[in-house]
C-alpha cells in the first residue's frame, strides 16, 4: 500500500498519472475525518491531500476566498471570523460523528463530500457559493472551471458538478469560494409541547412568509439541545441579519404563530449554540449505537419523507436540518 502526500499540483498530477499507468484507483482524503461517508472505497493506495493547504488568497472587499483543499476548516472559519464573514452555506462538523474530534476536517472534504447546515433552506447549499476550481482529472490533466467574477462564467459549470462528487470526477486542488458578511444578530423561536404535524404546519407558514427564516427544525422529546426544555418537542425557527431587521420580523413570526404552542425566544449564544448542536448532528456523536442517515429532500417533504420510512426503519426524527437517526 502507498500514501502519496503532495504538496503541488505537480505531484498530484504526477501521482495521478502513476496511478493510470499502473491501473491502480487511487483512494483520496484530506485528513480522513469522513471516511465513513459515502460508499466504501476499495483501493490500496491513498492520494493523502492534506499537505496541499493553504489560504492562496482572500479579498474580505470582494467577498472571496482562494484556498487549497487540504486547509483546516478551523483555519478558514477563523479567517472569516477575523473579517466578520463566514460560510453563508453554514459548514457543519461531523468530525465527532465518525469517531474523530472536533474541527479536524478540510475545506476540501466539506465540498467534496457536499455538506451543508441548516442555513441551507435561506442561501442555498455548498454548491451554490463555489466560484471556480482546479483539479486534477482521471487522466492525470490539470484543468479549471468557473471564474473569480460571476459575470465571466460560461460553459458547462464543473465547480458545482465537482462538489458533492467525493473526488470521483477530479481531485480538487484549488477552490474559489464566495463568503458572506456574518449576521449581526440571531435569535431563535422556540414553540414547545408542540407536535410533529402541528410543527410542519408553523414551519411551512414561517418559512412561506416575510419573516426570512434562516433555519427551521422539529425536535423530539426524546433528543436533547442546549436551550431547550427537557423532554418536549419543540419546533425551532432562526431569524438573522440586523438588529433592526431580526427584532421586526421576530414580530412578525410572534403574530402568525401565536397561540400555537408556548412560546420562547433565545437569545444570540444560546441560539449559536442549539443550532451548532443540530448542524453538527451532535446527539448522535454522543450515540455511537445509533444509525445516522443523512436525507437531503426539499423542506416540505420532510414530514412525508418520515412518515414513509419511520414506521419500518423505527426512525427518531431530529429535524428539518438532514439528521435522522
Amino acid at each position: 500500500m502507498t500514501t502519496f502526500k503532495p504538496e503541488t499540483d505537480a505531484q498530484v498530477i504526477e501521482a495521478v498519472r502513476w496511478a493510470v499507468a499502473e491501473s491502480q484507483p487511487l483512494s483520496i482524503q484530506g485528513r480522513g475525518t469522513k471516511a465513513a461517508l459515502g460508499r466504501p472505497v476499495q483501493a490500496a493506495h491513498t492520494l493523502d491531500l492534506s499537505a496541499l493547504s493553504g489560504i492562496v488568497s482572500y479579498e474580505p472587499e470582494e467577498l472571496m476566498l482562494v484556498v487549497k483543499p487540504g486547509t483546516s476548516m478551523a483555519e478558514v472559519e477563523e479567517t472569516l471570523r477575523g473579517r466578520g464573514q463566514e460560510l453563508a452555506f453554514e459548514a457543519p462538523d461531523y468530525g465527532p460523528l465518525f469517531g474523530a474530534g472536533t474541527n479536524e476536517g478540510t475545506i476540501g472534504g466539506l465540498i467534496s463530500a457536499g455538506l451543508s447546515g441548516p442555513r441551507r433552506v435561506k442561501w442555498g447549499a455548498a454548491r451554490d457559493h463555489i466560484l471556480a476550481t482546479s483539479a486534477v482529472s482521471g487522466r492525470g490533466e490539470l484543468f479549471k472551471a468557473g471564474a473569480k467574477v460571476v459575470k465571466n462564467v460560461t460553459g458547462y459549470d464543473l465547480p458545482k458538478l465537482l462538489t458533492g462528487a467525493f473526488g470521483t470526477l477530479g481531485v480538487l486542488t484549488e477552490i474559489t469560494l464566495k463568503v458572506l458578511p456574518a449576521a449581526e444578530v440571531t435569535r431563535t423561536c422556540v414553540l414547545a409541547g408542540i407536535t410533529a404535524a402541528d410543527a410542519v404546519k408553523a414551519m411551512s407558514d414561517a418559512l412561506g412568509s416575510g419573516a426570512e427564516v434562516s433555519g427551521a427544525a422539529w425536535v423530539p422529546a426524546e433528543l436533547a439541545f442546549p436551550g431547550l426544555p427537557p423532554r418536549t418537542p419543540c419546533a425551532l425557527l432562526r431569524l438573522e441579519g440586523p438588529e433592526v431587521s431580526v427584532a421586526a420580523r421576530l414580530t412578525l413570526l410572534e403574530g402568525l404563530l401565536a397561540g400555537r404552542a408556548a412560546m420562547a425566544v433565545l437569545d444570540v449564544m444560546e441560539s449559536h449554540a442549539l443550532w451548532a448542536a443540530l448542524r453538527d448532528a451532535t446527539p448522535f456523536a454522543e450515540r455511537q449505537e445509533m444509525v445516522v442517515w443523512k436525507l437531503s429532500v426539499p423542506p416540505m417533504e420532510g414530514r412525508r419523507c418520515w412518515t414513509g420510512c419511520g414506521r419500518p426503519c423505527r426512525v427518531r426524527w431530529a429535524g428539518w436540518t438532514g439528521a435522522a437517526g
